[in-house]
């Protein structure tokens, strides 16, 4: 088996798991490249046997049979990126805080490799939102596995976002910005804004003002078959938009189309994994004592 790996850096208290993870590596037999940029925040730290680096989407396509993402979810939200339209399922460890994408705990990094090599895993296939500008904003890394958010910039002021489904009026949001987020993203911004937890298969997008100044106004969900329609007012001349981790300042001329993408990015999950029980571990749902 051969895997690529990428990471964010991490507190120097994970360098042991981390040590553990490329031994447990090297006992299972797993060949190994390591992003080029992760592999020198790596150097200073500990000592890697492997001197075979990766940089881009190319480098990896059809070369590997998984990528194993190191960090936080902001390191998968970057590794389904550069995964992109390859099909090469991710593995998450996470060094992070809450988790709900990289799910592998430092305690457990022996286990989900061996679960790995021995095929004891499923794929969740995960639908990624794609965005479509006149001027091709954001090139061929046109899409986020999580949201596309707009958002004020220049200007203290509320900008206002049109929204249009399948070219009918949904309505005019007068706010800080708009989140519009696939399930996957449910757990995300838009979770912090009120909007709701949706099954990654439900086949959705969810439309979630920030900080929206009508009360009356709540997030709505949408079948993630409509095509969605942004227009942007605001009293400065620029917006921002972005895409997971990604952003561009943008024109308020500028309209932005959204679909789901025409492929999908492979999760891995492991045998004792589902949604349902990371939902109520992270979220301490039957934490209540008279559970």
């Amino acid at each position: 088996m051969r895997v690529a790996i990428f990471g964010r850096s991490f507190p120097a208290v994970y360098a042991p798991h981390i040590k553990h993870f490329f031994r447990v590596l090297k006992d299972k037999q797993v060949d190994y490249a390591i992003h080029s940029d992760f592999r020198n925040f790596l150097n200073e730290m500990i000592e890697l046997e492997s001197k075979e680096a990766w940089n881009s989407t190319d480098d990896i396509r059809s070369k590997v049979d998984f990528l194993l993402s190191i960090g936080g979810d902001g390191a998968m939200l970057e590794s389904a990126k550069l995964v992109a339209d390859t099909g090469i399922p991710i593995l998450g460890i996470n060094t992070g805080r809450l988790g709900f994408l990289s799910s592998v705990s430092e305690e457990n990094i022996k286990a989900a490799i061996t679960e790995l090599v021995e095929g004891k895993f499923t794929l969740d296939k995960r639908t990624l939102i794609q965005m479509q500008t006149r001027n091709n904003l954001f090139g061929k890394y046109n899409f986020a596995l999580n949201e596309v958010t707009i958002h004020k910039k220049d200007s203290s002021s509320m900008i206002v976002v049109h929204v249009y489904i399948n070219d009918e009026i949904l309505n005019s949001y007068w706010a800080d910005g708009l989140i519009v987020a696939t399930p996957t993203g449910s757990t995300g911004y838009s979770l912090s804004c009120g909007g709701p937890i949706v099954s990654p298969a439900s086949g959705n997008f969810i439309i979630t003002p920030i900080a929206p100044h009508n009360l009356n106004v709540r997030p709505f969900v949408v079948s993630d078959d409509c095509r969605i329609t942004l227009k942007v007012e605001a009293r400065g001349e620029n917006s921002l938009v972005t895409l997971d981790y990604r952003s561009e300042t943008i024109e308020s001329t500028t309209e932005m189309q959204l679909t789901k993408a025409d492929f999908h990015i492979n999760l891995v999950r492991l045998s004792n994994e589902s949604f349902l029980t990371t939902l109520r571990n992270k979220m301490m749902w039957g934490a209540d004592k008279r559970n």
